[in-house]
């Protein structure tokens, strides 16, 4: 029997604990989510009992982590509905994997002149990379600016077009916004002008259910903490025709065919892009964090964080001074208070309890267009309940009236 959401919590050891004296309410999950019990102990029993490195070595220990980390690039495959594991790259997170594209793809297909696509909404790891780029190969950034409701301006996208345009790369859910963007309608616009599409799935992965085959994305992006899983892993997936015509991203062991002073082939998909030693024992606690959240269903997660996030915003405006910002699709909610600074307020609420994120959100640009400088964010997973929502609110109004 698959897990009830109203049982969820004792998988979650962490959230029995106190902070402050106070029960501990975990509202930053748009920063990382808590790991179940599952992930944990599928860890710690790889490196008790299966450690050794993988690819490489013919005795029995190195066979079966080998077979553990290729087991989770199949259950990568599944999660996200790819035709291939060869189209699952292992990366340290979203922003190593952005990173990736934006070296290679830049490398292979940008030159003097071309224009790269992103949006308003977009983090910081969906920024930067590009502007490096723009320093070496002289690209010009152009950005799909934001309604005054905080949606994408799809009008505006469909002018930013040209025949100098050479990628459109934008976020599926806006980290600050809640916003949850129209990405397969985006990729069949880009389509028609015969340019491809970097998905930064951070934010949607843990949320709604991917299926890169019926957006037709070319590259898509997530990471493993943000889905339950492990820090320091994430995935890049990409189609098999684009990785195939990308060079390495990085050279040294596991990425090589044949090595000589004089000249290097290159190992094939997808281990081309994976140099190094991965960290194979958290591939394990990924495939073990998606089987988790596959084992509950997209149906009742989506059921309850909709439930939640509307139970939210509704008792969020019964505050006085209260100021949303975004239309909060999905699991996140951004406000301010009056003229309670966000630091001031993030770090009241933590003396009570309330683990909340406050700040830019790495997402300054988007800050800028707001007219603010940060907000205070408070983000939902499956394991939050209408209590901690009940516990919030009455931390924010008492807040509140110290100023």
């Amino acid at each position: 029997m698959p897990p009830t959401l109203s049982s969820v919590r004792s998988d979650f050891p962490i959230l029995a604990r106190t902070v402050h004296g106070h029960p501990l309410v975990y509202l930053d999950n748009g920063a990382t989510t808590q790991k179940p019990r599952c992930v944990i102990d599928a860890m710690t029993d790889e490196y008790l009992n299966v450690n050794a490195n993988v690819h490489r070595g013919v005795h029995f220990l190195s066979q079966q982590a080998t077979e553990l980390h290729e087991a989770a690039r199949e259950t990568v495959r599944r999660f996200i509905h790819a035709r291939s594991t060869t189209e699952i790259v292992f990366t340290r997170g979203t922003t190593e994997s952005i990173n990736l594209v934006a070296a290679t793809f830049g490398q292979a297909f940008l030159h003097d002149g071309d224009e790269v696509i992103l949006t308003e909404m977009e983090h910081h790891s969906n920024i930067v990379p590009w502007q490096l780029l723009q320093a070496r190969a002289h690209i010009y950034i152009k950005v799909c600016p934001i309604t005054d409701d905080g949606r994408l301006d799809l009008d505006a996208l469909q002018r930013l077009f040209t025949p100098k345009t050479r990628l459109l790369s934008c976020t599926a859910v806006s980290n600050v916004l809640g916003t949850v963007n129209p990405v397969q309608e985006m990729v069949q616009m880009a389509h028609a002008h015969n340019v491809p599409v970097l998905i930064d799935a951070a934010q949607a992965a843990p949320h709604q259910p991917i299926d890169v085959q019926a957006l037709d994305c070319d590259f898509l992006a997530f990471s493993g903490h943000k889905v339950y899983g492990p820090t320091g892993i994430g995935v890049l997936y990409g189609k098999e025709r684009w990785l195939e015509q990308l060079p390495p991203y990085m050279g040294g062991g596991e990425m090589i065919g044949k090595v000589t002073f004089e000249h290097t082939t290159f190992n094939e998909l997808p281990y081309k892009f994976e140099a190094g030693t991965p960290d194979y024992v958290a591939t394990t606690g990924l495939a073990r964090a998606i089987d988790y959240i596959t084992a509950i269903g997209w149906s009742a997660i989506q059921a309850h964080e909709t439930d939640l996030t509307q139970y939210a915003l509704r008792r969020l405006r019964e505050i006085p001074g209260m100021r949303l910002f975004g239309p909060a699709d999905e699991a996140v909610i951004s406000f301010l208070v009056g003229d309670i600074h966000h630091l001031d307020l993030g770090t009241l609420l933590d003396q009570l309890g309330i683990a909340v994120r406050t700040g830019h959100h790495c997402a300054q640009p988007l800050m800028d267009r707001l007219g603010i400088q940060g907000t205070v964010r408070a983000s939902f997973a499956l394991y939050n309940t209408r209590e901690e929502v009940d516990a919030l609110v009455a931390a924010i109004d008492r807040v509140r009236q110290m100023f």
